[in-house]
């Protein structure tokens, strides 16, 4: 009960700053990276945070409570409800991560998965269909991701969905495998603006977001990584 309290008053605030972001002071380029680097994008990603729990449900229940919310989500796009649509699809995004990771039955999975998904999102960002869809289909790129309005303008920074996804896989990792569930959210939402803060720095229309989210996930639980590598190495060495 007092979860769920907190999940729709964390969505009210969030409605009501997506509501009335335009008419709230315009700021400079650097205090709208330091709104959404410490503010915003930390403060939405609460929702999965608080929910936690939730992944403990039957791999079943995930599945269709994720076919449900994606429904509902195309359909709040079709018909111009951007800010609903917003949320559901990170809710959707987040029953879908919790569900994959049902599959994993070691620790090890999860770090194979942080491993490789670091040159994949590079090369997608690059060369990749990730590269395609954001310079050649915006309205497929806006539809696969999710806004964080800036105050004062009429746009917005944006998240692909499968930077929500592993954000979600990995801190629901961090509760099934008993690591470090706190630091792991902070340093995960925190990897986000850092690399909102690099793009802009350097003058980069879009930079992948996994590379730091994974060592963001692996700096927060290196020591119970390392433990893990070395009971699996003294697990094989005892055959």
């Amino acid at each position: 009960m007092v979860r769920t309290a907190a999940v729709l008053a964390v969505l009210a605030v969030l409605a009501w700053y997506y509501a009335v972001s335009e008419d709230l002071p315009t700021l400079s380029l650097w205090a709208d990276v330091a709104f959404l680097s410490l503010v915003l994008i930390p403060f939405t990603f609460l929702l999965p945070l608080i929910a936690l729990p939730l992944r403990r449900s039957t791999m079943e229940r995930l599945g269709w409570v994720a076919v449900g919310l994606v429904a509902v989500s195309v359909l709040l796009e079709w018909a111009d409800l951007d800010i609903a649509a917003n949320f559901v699809k990170i809710a959707a995004v987040v029953c879908v991560a919790w569900w994959f990771l049902s599959f994993f039955e070691a620790l090890s999975w999860v770090l194979l998965i942080a491993v490789l998904i670091v040159p994949v999102d590079i090369f997608s960002v690059a060369r990749g269909p990730t590269k395609e869809i954001v310079e050649n289909q915006p309205q497929v790129f806006n539809a696969l991701s999710i806004s964080f309005p800036l105050p004062g303008e009429h746009n917005s920074a944006q998240l692909g969905l499968p930077d929500v996804l592993f954000f979600s896989l990995f801190l629901g990792a961090a509760d099934r495998f008993g690591l470090r569930i706190g630091l792991t959210w902070i340093l995960m939402a925190l990897s986000f603006g850092a690399t909102l803060a690099l793009a802009v720095g350097f003058d980069i229309s879009g930079l992948p977001a996994l590379p730091l989210l994974s060592v963001a996930f692996v700096l927060a639980n290196a020591d119970h990584l390392w433990r893990h590598y070395k009971d699996w190495r003294s697990a094989r060495a005892s055959k």
